[in-house]
């Protein structure tokens, strides 16, 4: 974790206005709401505008198998330093498909053993857009091998949505929801 403790404090329920009410009210009615949204919520139409997009990412319109934007959003949150980010993922992931190995795997990148040829190429885009905000041709067309213009779009869109969501996550200070662990390699140095 970037920072011990937030710079921006989680809304708690008992304080929740109208409209922090009616968008979070719905996540409290299928268990506790995750620091981040009651971290967003702060803003309330920010999160309005935050779950419209976010649930496009994390829903069957994205073009990506589970499996394929886990790698990406796993690429992402490694590459942002956001333990909060790895945290919330990696049971997604698994629930995704992808082996424990493979988790530790993403983290050193597509130079890990065992990866298939779209999984390096979905590793090799996420840390291009990382690095430079840009997919080269040869990664473009390793991807354009195995997926679709709307699967990389997919791609595109996932990583950027990540990057921010990490980028909220690190400068919030938000912190592990109850139950979390923190993977020692997102330990403050």
């Amino acid at each position: 974790m970037r920072l011990k403790s937030p710079r921006i404090l989680p809304v708690p329920e008992a304080e929740w206005n109208e409209a922090q009410r009616s968008q979070l009210a719905p996540m409290a009615a299928r268990g506790p709401v995750l620091n981040v949204f009651k971290t967003i919520a702060r803003d309330s139409e920010a999160l309005k505008a935050f779950m419209s997009w976010g649930g496009y990412i994390l829903s069957r319109r994205n073009a990506l198998a589970p499996r394929e934007r886990e790698i990406v959003v796993l690429r992402t949150g490694f590459l942002c330093r956001a333990g909060y980010e790895w945290a919330q993922h990696v049971p997604i992931g698994m629930r995704a498909g992808l082996t424990s190995e493979e988790i530790e795997h993403i983290k050193r990148g597509a130079s890990a053993p065992g990866w298939n040829a779209l999984d390096r190429a979905l590793l090799d885009a996420s840390d291009e857009l990382h690095r430079d905000q840009f997919i080269g041709d040869a990664t473009w067309a390793a991807l354009k091998t195995h997926l679709s213009d709307k699967q990389c779009m997919d791609v595109v869109f996932t990583a950027g949505q990540y990057t921010q969501v990490c980028m909220m996550l690190n400068s919030f200070g938000v912190q592990l929801d109850a139950g979390q662990v923190l993977d020692p390699d997102f330990e403050a140095p």
